[in-house]
């Protein structure tokens, strides 16, 4: 009689790094024989990969841990796997944290996630969070979608803003090589994806630590040059880039959105705060001013172009006057999406020592009242969709109406439309928009 095989489960917090990162280490499981367990409690390995951006978050992995270490006392076989940044947080700390752990790793060693599990299946307790070169994708991932898909352009990020954990848990910047990403690219579009979002938590940064000069003095491979090289990639219909860093976004780069018919029409351009002192110590490297003119820009090439951003309220030493400061930036600019978050202190983090905090209370007040005003923009921003026709991606049945699909226009705004799953997943359908809402939109399907 054979042995079952051994079946894992992959638990992911956080942002679309850590998801790309858990696709990867899916890929390599299944490549040495293991099959995935939809449920935790029957799985033999699981592998939390982890958030640290949040303190939430990372409250939330030491309680799901602690439900599977109580079950390892009754199953010594099972695997415990911390990944992801409050695995390299927190180190060799973890484990005498959570002594039930067998492998705790940064994400930079996401792809030598099989050479760390044989050491561990042959009795070692590994942790792995020493800084290295990136190991190049060498194993499939297990998409979670059939229609789009992540690919890593660049880890890692230079910055030092005040409040962020990220230089620290993902290291320095390190980019692919253009030939590489086209080369994922390629077999994506083989296997039927659409949609590809090249990903990078300072995208605009790609290329610097990639050799070559220009005659001009700029570097030879930057996100525009990036863009123009996998554009013609075949079966791949759709283009997007996240994240972008308001210092080192160019006309160039718009120029190229323009002018290049696959990459949509979305900027995600975080601004963090709408005040220069804040910002200032934030340690953004840039001014209110200057991230307005970005916007300004943008809306004069492309003016239909969607504009997505992040914003933290209740950062150390802000007041009210500078939290409206925010408020204003977000009255006046107007974004299709916002993503907002309350200041949560994070572990070597400089403003977390910070002695001006601020108290729970006026954090959450804060959020509210900017959470009020970004969907009321949102909702007026969806307004000129009303009664147009938008090319929408079709990538999943509707959870809450069986009658209905969803999508994405290349807005990226979330559309719901009428028709079976079975006949348009993965295709490009002409929606006449209906009805509109803060942060969706329904229509009819054309045929």
């Amino acid at each position: 009689m054979t042995a079952m095989p051994r079946r894992y489960h992959i638990t992911t917090f956080g942002c679309q790094m850590n998801k790309a990162d858990s696709e990867r280490m899916a890929g390599v499981l299944e490549n040495m024989g293991l099959q995935w367990s939809e449920d935790p409690l029957s799985a033999d390995v699981i592998l939390y990969n982890t958030c640290t951006i949040r303190d939430n978050a990372e409250q939330k992995v030491y309680s799901y841990l602690g439900r599977q270490a109580k079950r390892k006392h009754e199953q010594p076989d099972l695997t415990l796997i911390v990944a992801g940044c409050v695995a390299q947080q927190e180190g060799e700390q973890l484990l005498r944290r959570v002594p039930e752990l067998d492998l705790v790793m940064g994400p930079q060693h996401a792809n030598r996630l099989q050479d760390l599990l044989e050491q561990v299946f042959a009795g070692s307790q590994v942790v792995a969070t020493e800084p290295i070169h990136i190991v190049e994708d060498i194993t499939k991932p297990r998409r979670d979608s059939t229609v789009t898909a992540w690919v890593n352009v660049i880890y890692g990020c230079n910055e030092r803003c005040t409040y962020c954990v990220v230089p620290s848990v993902r290291g320095t910047e390190q980019s692919r090589t253009p030939e590489a990403i086209r080369a994922e690219m390629e077999t994506l579009g083989r296997q039927g994806f659409k949609e590809v979002t090249l990903l990078g938590q300072n995208i605009d940064a790609y290329g610097r630590d990639l050799p070559g000069v220009t005659p001009e003095g700029r570097y030879q491979h930057t996100l525009t040059d990036l863009l123009y090289f996998v554009h013609d990639v075949e079966g791949i219909d759709r283009i997007r880039f996240a994240t972008s860093h308001p210092r080192y976004f160019s006309d160039r780069l718009i120029r190229a959105c323009q002018e290049l018919p696959k990459v949509c029409e979305h900027f995600h351009i975080p601004f963090q705060s709408g005040d220069n002192e804040v910002l200032k110590a934030m340690a953004r490297g840039y001014t209110h001013e200057k991230y307005r003119r970005i916007i300004a820009r943008i809306r004069e090439m492309m003016p239909d172009a969607s504009i997505s951003a992040d914003a933290i309220v209740g950062f150390p030493g802000e007041t009210e006057q500078q939290f409206e400061n925010t408020l204003k930036l977000v009255e006046d600019i107007g974004f299709d999406q916002l993503n907002t978050a309350a200041y949560s202190p994070r572990p070597g983090t400089p403003a977390a020592l910070w002695d001006n905090q601020l108290s729970e209370e006026e954090k959450s007040d804060r959020l509210q009242r900017l959470n009020h005003l970004v969907s009321i923009k949102a909702a007026e921003r969806s307004l000129r969709y009303l009664g147009r026709i938008e090319e929408v991606l079709i990538e999943d049945q509707n959870p809450k109406n069986s009658a209905q699909v969803m999508g994405r226009t290349r807005g990226n705004r979330l559309t719901f439309c009428n028709g079976k799953i079975e006949e348009l997943k993965g295709k490009l359908v002409r929606v006449e928009i209906t009805d509109v809402r803060a942060f969706s939109l329904t229509g009819n399907a054309l045929a």
